[in-house]
């Protein structure tokens, strides 16, 4: 079948190492036009919805502890910077994923681009992590939401006997009916619809919004009154130096979690070029203006060795003779964790539809209910397991869990927006079922190619070349019969095109194993001190050197094809992606050795899956890979030649 090649044949190790690195594409009108065997999501968002969905996420209740904790232990009165320099390292991956979520809007996320950009197996493992993200932080939102509502009744104890947390004798078990039923209204909502669940979200997070503005009002107004005490110290603005703020900086990024929940909804936003990148942006810049204010404001009013690591907002009022402010500083966290827990809830249902549209998981999870499009399955199922975990288990020692699918996916997103920009895919599968136009299409072209030497090398490039100049190759057949200096100069722009892609890939690749090695090196204080020099010195290197490469070559022209065209172009390409992996890296490996452990079994179990179901059941199992410029002429063929049949 000439440059045509067909996943489905050889040894089983050969197999099973495609399998790992096959590659679905980006979804087009002839994709979904052939897809008649789920039917779509409704296309009803707004970019206003997008905000509501990016900010409602994001902004949890941990902000009202944090600002002590962090001030306390880090950051003293430069807290604002610390959330600065959090926001900025957030938006790195935020305009990653604005570009991916606008080339590529499709139900799935991080684990969708993963699978378009890097592979199947990888793909996979993205998405099992961030299954696990939502669930472990839904119900542990859902556990946090009842002892900040019972002090709106009076204090820890004050709920209803049938909603407050009760412990099972005998087995020790500290069940919270309070939380289970929050998690299924939620998922009752999220059936509904999703803009009608979207709505009630934005109703609750301006009601959150309004409470941080109130404390950002009424203690700025504390602050002038009082001649801002908690930045008149003598310790300075940097108690803990330059390295505390960054430290603190590092704690809070974490609060910014919760934006990539907007890329989730891409395939039910009515225009997602314009649409998906503003959405981002504004969650993100809302997120971060309101975390500085807040702390700016906070710290000022309290020196920031006095403030309360548990309540430290409503202790900074209280210290100024206002306590009814508490009241209103918990509506704000009850809200916000409410929001919050709508925002994880929402995209795992569409992560899991995504991977059973793709064949990795059973159909199940890919209905789509005709009246509400919603994948209501999904949703009732991740509602009743979350749900579940939210009754019966103290997650909080598995909170760190949480950041684990996000960072991973965070750092997926910046590779694949590399591998975009330099070696996007050139070849692309298409279903067994065009085998007769896939063959009809490559018998032509191997008719026109002649026997002559560089032919012959023209012929053996025809599945590495991309954009404009597979273009070039379309045509070389008449070419080299009229001038065979043409065809020469055709060969010789072929093999410098494969030339370039493959030192792109390979500098990627070591890109990658540098940010790894400095990272893992400048963490591990335990590894003596010239030896981790060395090692932080060789990943520096690996980086520099990735960066200077990647800057002095030339991204690949099919770039401007790739996907939907006309959304939003990730800027300052190289620098940022890797700046986005490398801070992303050292986050993960700073997670801690028990959450890894935790993590791990998880991911192993993810893998168990994969070989036993996913990898049999792919939608690619069978696909057949074509040069992307040959697939509308394979189409147009196939079409020429069914009325026929």
């Amino acid at each position: 079948m000439g440059g045509y090649v067909d996943q489905g044949g050889g040894s089983k190790f050969g197999d099973g190492f495609r399998s790992l690195v096959r590659r679905k594409r980006v979804d087009s009108i002839h994709s979904k036009s052939s897809d008649s065997g789920h039917h779509q999501l409704a296309k009803e968002l707004s970019v206003l919805h997008l905000i509501a969905i990016g900010v409602g996420s994001t902004i949890g209740a941990g902000v009202y502890i944090l600002v002590g904790t962090v001030a306390r232990e880090h950051s003293g009165p430069a807290l604002a910077f610390s959330f600065l320099i959090a926001g900025i390292a957030a938006a790195l991956s935020a305009f990653c994923y604005a570009e991916l979520a606008s080339r590529c809007p499709s139900a799935g996320s991080a684990y969708h681009y993963s699978y378009i950009c890097v592979g199947e197996g990888l793909a996979w493992i993205i998405g099992w992590a961030l299954i696990l993200e939502y669930t472990i932080g839904g119900s542990t939102v859902a556990r946090g939401i009842s002892p900040n509502l019972a002090l709106l009744f009076g204090g820890p104890d004050s709920l209803p006997y049938f909603l407050a947390r009760h412990t099972i004798p005998g087995l020790g078990i500290v069940v919270d009916p309070c939380a289970a039923l929050l998690v299924f209204t939620v998922t009752a909502l999220l059936c509904v619809g999703i803009k009608e669940s979207t709505f009630v979200q934005s109703i609750v997070t301006t009601a959150n919004i309004c409470a941080m503005i109130f404390v950002i009002i009424a203690g700025g107004y504390l602050g002038f009154k009082s001649g801002w005490v908690g930045y008149k110290l003598s310790t300075g603005y940097f108690p803990f130096g330059i390295d505390g703020m960054l430290a603190g900086a590092s704690t809070v990024f974490f609060s910014y979690i919760g934006f990539d929940s907007v890329a989730s909804t891409a395939e039910e936003v009515k225009n997602p070029q314009r649409d998906l990148p503003l959405g981002i942006g504004a969650a993100l810049s809302i997120c971060c203006m309101l975390y500085m204010l807040v702390s700016a404001v906070i710290v000022g009013l309290v020196p920031y060795y006095a403030m309360d690591p548990d309540t430290p907002i409503s202790s900074a009022f209280a210290s100024h003779g206002i306590q009814w402010a508490a009241y209103i500083i918990t509506i704000g966290a009850v809200t916000a964790l409410c929001s919050t827990l709508m925002g994880s809830l929402l995209p795992q249902p569409r992560i899991l539809m995504a991977m059973a549209r793709d064949g990795l998981l059973p159909s199940f999870f890919s209905d789509v209910n005709k009246r509400t499009q919603v994948p209501t399955k999904s949703t009732i199922l991740t509602g009743t397991v979350a749900a579940t975990l939210a009754f019966a288990m103290d997650v909080e020692q598995l909170a760190g869990m949480v950041s684990v699918g996000t960072l991973l996916a965070f750092t997926m997103v910046a590779i694949s927006v590399l591998i975009l920009r330099y070696v996007p895919p050139d070849e692309v599968p298409l279903p067994p079922s065009l085998q007769a136009a896939i063959d009809s299409v490559s018998l032509r072209y191997s008719n026109i190619i002649s026997t002559e030497e560089t032919d012959v090398e023209i012929s053996k490039a025809v599945t590495g070349v991309s954009g404009e100049k597979d273009q070039l190759l379309s045509k070389k057949g008449e070419i080299s019969a009229e001038s065979p200096l043409i065809a020469k100069v055709a060969a010789q722009a072929i093999f410098n095109e494969k030339q370039r892609r493959t030192i792109a890939g390979w500098t990627i690749m070591l890109t990658c194993v540098g940010a790894f090695i400095l990272t893992y090196s400048a963490s591990n204080l335990g590894i003596p001190s010239y030896i981790r020099l060395t090692v932080c010195g060789i990943g520096g290197l690996l980086l520099l050197f990735g960066l200077g490469v990647l800057t002095s070559i030339d991204q690949d022209d099919a770039r401007h094809n790739f996907g939907h065209s006309g959304g939003f172009i990730c800027p300052w390409v190289p620098l940022l992606p890797i700046l986005s992996i490398l801070i992303n890296t050292y986050l993960l490996l700073n997670l801690g050795a028990d959450t890894w452990m935790r993590v791990s079994v998880w991911l192993l179990i993810g893998v168990f899956v994969y070989v036993i179901y996913g990898r049999n059941h792919s939608s690619l199992q069978h696909a057949v890979y074509v040069p992307a410029s040959h697939v509308d002429e394979i189409y147009q063929s196939s079409a020429e030649s069914s009325p026929s049949q």
